[in-house]
């Protein structure tokens, strides 16, 4: 089997040079010259290899083709690279690797759109953690400091241990600043922070890792501070994180999306406005967040029809009042129930006047919706 840039699949052939950008072409030739032992459309045949075989290491990766005259022929090895060739392949055209992903989504993105136009539609974000092999991620860490806080105050009942010892861990591996603590799924480890946008397809479109370049790049971004809760930390980071992807990601690529979808850590009025306003989405659906609602408010329940019921008496069906656009808050709309006093006429007889008493009702999942 001879090597041709073009790859047979299952599914056909894959060109990898339609989606190799030039200016990777000439950084990679300007850099090795003439006298190259391997092409770039080798090289990055090898890492599409390794990730459709799942194998975890270049060592690994290595070995194989140094068993398999097939899959170097696929690649288009005469020799097996060394695992140094592998590593500063990836360090040093780091930034050409993070262009040709931006181009692969330009290029997939109508084939999204073909296979299914509803949920190629949707825009989906949320904030991740890649998590890397350091000390911090060893469980026994963080074992180790809460047994210590427990000898510590074995005599104090009061003292809450495991909020103490997520106060004594540090914000940051100590092997890489920018890998963060972070809570996810109920447990403590330490990432790297990114956000992440895919559509209902689940094919990824765009990861932002939220390093000191990033934040360089976003001065507008306030500086997070470690609070007493975990669920409140992520939930401020999330928040601060959208706008900004959002703009590198519509910055990169001319697409249009009409749903906007999140979960309830994206809930808060500024949200709403701009994913409207300034990123054109149609509508934007986001659970409400507990924290955001307040608890001493009395809640309304809904009939069949999903209409709001009085807070206060739930026999009383509400009526839609229109819309209500206050100075610098988001669109709402307003419902409203009627109610009959009797009050008493000079002392010579009663009659009953209606009194119409309003209350603004938030459904629990906000939908906005252009009009």
């Amino acid at each position: 089997m001879s090597f041709n840039s073009k790859k047979q699949l299952s599914f056909g052939y894959l060109d990898l040079s339609e989606f190799i950008p030039a200016s990777f072409y000439t950084a990679y030739y300007k850099y090795f010259g003439r006298k190259r032992e391997y092409g770039l459309e080798s090289m990055l045949s090898a890492f599409i290899l390794q990730k459709i075989l799942g194998i975890p290491t270049l060592v690994l990766l290595v070995n194989i083709f140094a068993l398999s005259s097939d899959l170097r022929d696929f690649c288009g090895f005469k020799s097996v690279p060394d695992i140094s060739q592998f590593s500063r392949f990836k360090t040093k055209f780091e930034d050409h690797l993070e262009d040709l992903f931006y181009h692969l989504v330009d290029v997939t993105e109508p084939l999204c759109r073909k296979i299914d136009p509803l949920k190629s539609d949707l825009f989906i974000y949320d904030t991740t953690g890649f998590e890397p092999y350091v000390t911090e991620n060893n469980p026994k860490y963080i074992n180790n400091i809460i047994r210590r806080l427990k000898n510590i105050y074995r005599n104090n009942k009061a003292v809450n241990v495991y909020a103490f010892a997520y106060q004594s861990m540090p914000s940051s591996a100590q092997f890489n600043q920018e890998i963060k603590q972070l809570y996810i799924n109920g447990h403590f480890c330490y990432v790297y922070k990114a956000g992440i946008v895919t559509n209902r397809l689940g094919v990824i479109h765009h990861i932002s890792f939220f390093d000191d370049e990033f934040k360089d790049n976003h001065l507008e971004i306030p500086v997070e501070k470690k609070s007493d809760s975990p669920d409140e930390d992520k939930s401020i980071g999330d928040s601060t994180s959208l706008k900004p992807v959002l703009e590198d990601y519509f910055n990169l690529h001319n697409h249009h999306y009409s749903t906007f979808i999140a979960d309830s850590a994206f809930d808060n009025y500024q949200t709403y406005s701009f994913l409207i306003k300034d990123f054109g989405f149609d509508k934007a659906v986001i659970p409400l967040n507990s924290r955001n609602t307040n608890s001493d408010l009395p809640q309304p329940e809904y009939n069949k029809n999903g209409w709001p019921l009085c807070p206060k008496d739930s026999s009383l069906p509400m009526k839609p009042n229109g819309w209500c656009r206050g100075k610098k808050r988001s669109l709402r709309f307003k419902f409203v129930y009627l109610k009959s006093i009797t009050r008493v006429v000079k002392e010579t007889a009663t009659v009953k006047v209606p009194v119409l008493t309003q209350v603004t009702v938030e459904l629990s999942i906000h939908i906005l919706t252009r009009i």
